[in-house]
């Protein structure tokens, strides 16, 4: 005997509506994020201390640039993730937790964009 509604059942979602999506996603990014991780520990091992035309030259390959947005991207990404479920989890007044929730995101996505931009600006 279930206390899943047939409606639930048949559609196979929980009482959160979403909450295998948001799992999905974070485990996705952090696969992703175990070579990218690797990649980017070897360049910063590799490049300290280099000259700025050496670091330059490194970033302007297409597929540094790529490695680096993307490691950006995910990392920022999963971030978000991540500290959305910390505050759902730990902040029970609902504005504090919209507001935490909407100054994460903002964020992510304004470092996300800087980032980028700054990558593309060294990579072009």
């Amino acid at each position: 005997m279930s206390i899943r509604t047939p409606l639930g059942r048949v559609r196979g979602l929980g009482s959160a509506k979403s909450g295998a999506h948001h799992f999905w996603h974070q485990r996705l990014t952090a696969v992703a994020l175990v070579p990218l991780t690797l990649w980017f520990v070897w360049s910063v091992a590799r490049y300290a201390g280099a000259p700025h035309g050496e670091v330059v030259a490194f970033l302007a390959h297409p597929f540094n640039a790529t490695a680096m947005l993307l490691f950006v991207i995910a990392g920022l990404y999963h971030m978000a993730l991540g500290v959305q479920v910390v505050i759902e989890d730990y902040i029970h007044r609902e504005g504090l937790k919209l507001a935490l929730l909407l100054l994460v995101n903002f964020a992510a996505f304004a470092v996300g964009i800087v980032a980028t931009i700054a990558v593309l600006r060294i990579a072009v």
